[in-house]
């Protein structure tokens, strides 16, 4: 969509600047993106607050064990990643 607005220059040049972002049409685009995602951040966040302490024990299965998922990992790729090199 096609806009014509007044946008702050020294703003958007701040922006453009701290993200890398040479277009003024995508460092806008990539403004919006962020926001949006923050705020449905924000929303799940919020959700996840309100529930009650039965709720929240009811999302987590009482058999998953952290330690013995710990222990099947090999040595060798624990904190290096999945991804191949």
């Amino acid at each position: 969509m096609k806009v014509t607005i007044n946008i702050d220059d020294d703003l958007l040049t701040r922006v453009m600047a701290s993200s890398g972002i040479k277009s003024k049409t995508e460092a806008i685009n990539h403004t919006l993106r962020e926001w949006d995602r923050r705020h449905r951040l924000k929303d799940m966040l919020e959700k996840i607050a309100a529930r009650t302490d039965e709720e929240m024990r009811e999302a987590f299965d009482p058999n998953y064990d952290l330690m013995a998922s710990r222990l099947a990992e090999t040595a060798a790729l624990y904190g290096k990643g999945t991804r191949a090199h």
